[in-house]
């Protein structure tokens, strides 16, 4: 049996250990270690952490969520003459990451479906239309597309997945 099949993810709180995270992606160890718990006291993100239960202190991945508007330029053509010619909303999954002694274990997965189930179950009471996430790189770039998502547009690093697609 997988140990990572009981993972517990919950919002970042002072009990987990930020800095001993790992994932050998610079700007995303920055993040957790330095800008994620003023992101949460600003209201500027939420981000949410996977555990082991057996020890709840050591965070083994974790995600951040925040909303945005996505401009109609950005969007394929084919979608944007459906939709009203104003900013759509979004739920942008700003960061995702997998602590380096954990990757290759569907962690990452875990997360991304974690975060759209998540999303999902608050768009019945606030409208949002897709979500995006910043890939960091091109294997992030790779994760994200085998799950349906698309580039927002040629020089950009974002990608989005419309949500009526689940």
């Amino acid at each position: 049996m997988n140990k990572f099949q009981n993972l517990v993810i919950e919002q970042l709180n002072p009990v987990h250990d930020r800095a001993n995270f790992r994932c050998n992606v610079k700007s995303l160890d920055n993040y957790i270690h330095k800008q994620a718990g003023q992101d949460i006291k600003r209201s500027i993100s939420r981000v949410f952490v996977a555990l082991l239960p057996d020890n709840p202190e050591e965070i083994v991945g974790y995600y951040s969520l925040s909303t945005l508007s996505i401009e109609l330029t950005q969007l394929p053509a084919k979608l944007v003459r459906k939709l009203p010619k104003h900013p759509i909303p979004a739920a942008l999954l700003g960061r995702l990451a997998v602590s380096k002694n954990t990757q290759r274990h569907g962690i990452g997965k875990m997360l991304l479906a974690d975060a759209v189930h998540r999303t999902m179950s608050v768009s019945d009471q606030i409208a949002i239309y897709a979500m995006v996430v910043d890939a960091v790189n091109r294997d992030a770039k790779d994760f994200y597309e085998q799950f349906g998502f698309a580039r927002l547009s040629n020089s950009s690093s974002r990608l989005f997945l419309p949500l009526k697609s689940f």
